[in-house]
């Protein structure tokens, strides 16, 4: 069974929810990292642990929602190894994975219908990375963090 965090700001609660009862209905073990409530917070301290989660390996997937999805991305790709894609159709979410390694995909619940956010959540989960040509570029992306994190 694949572990699959997953966190939201207050805009994200419903959806989440939502996601959560798709996700065990497809056999995904799912760790709810909050926010629980529609009562404004900060998404980028439920990004925060959505990314530690998948960092520490308690998750092999992060799934993070917010309004609109790519604030919750930027957080996340400042943190190390987690590689964060913000989709809006199946599409996108199936390249995030097979050609990025995308470890954790962000989305925007004001933004998408709960169907439209099962579907791309499904296709992200579904898509393996192709690994190949790909490789190289994420070795470029590991070498990036290095360089930067190293003048920090």
């Amino acid at each position: 069974m694949v572990d699959v965090v997953i966190g939201s700001d207050h805009s994200g609660v419903a959806a989440k929810a939502e996601l959560k009862k798709f996700l065990a209905e497809k056999q995904y073990r799912v760790i709810d990292v909050g926010t629980m409530s529609e009562q404004s917070c900060d998404y980028p301290d439920f990004a925060l642990l959505v990314g530690d989660t998948v960092r520490s390996g308690r998750a092999t997937f992060g799934l993070m929602l917010d309004g609109v999805g790519t604030a919750s991305a930027v957080v996340l790709n400042k943190l190390p190894s987690i590689r964060a894609a913000c989709c809006y159709n199946e599409f996108s979410a199936r390249i995030a994975r097979a050609h990025g390694d995308a470890n954790v995909l962000t989305l925007g619940a004001k933004t998408l219908g709960i169907e439209s956010l099962k579907s791309i959540v499904a296709a992200f989960l579904d898509t393996p990375f192709e690994g190949g040509r790909h490789l190289a570029r994420l070795q470029k992306i590991a070498d990036l963090e290095q360089r930067f994190s190293r003048h920090q």
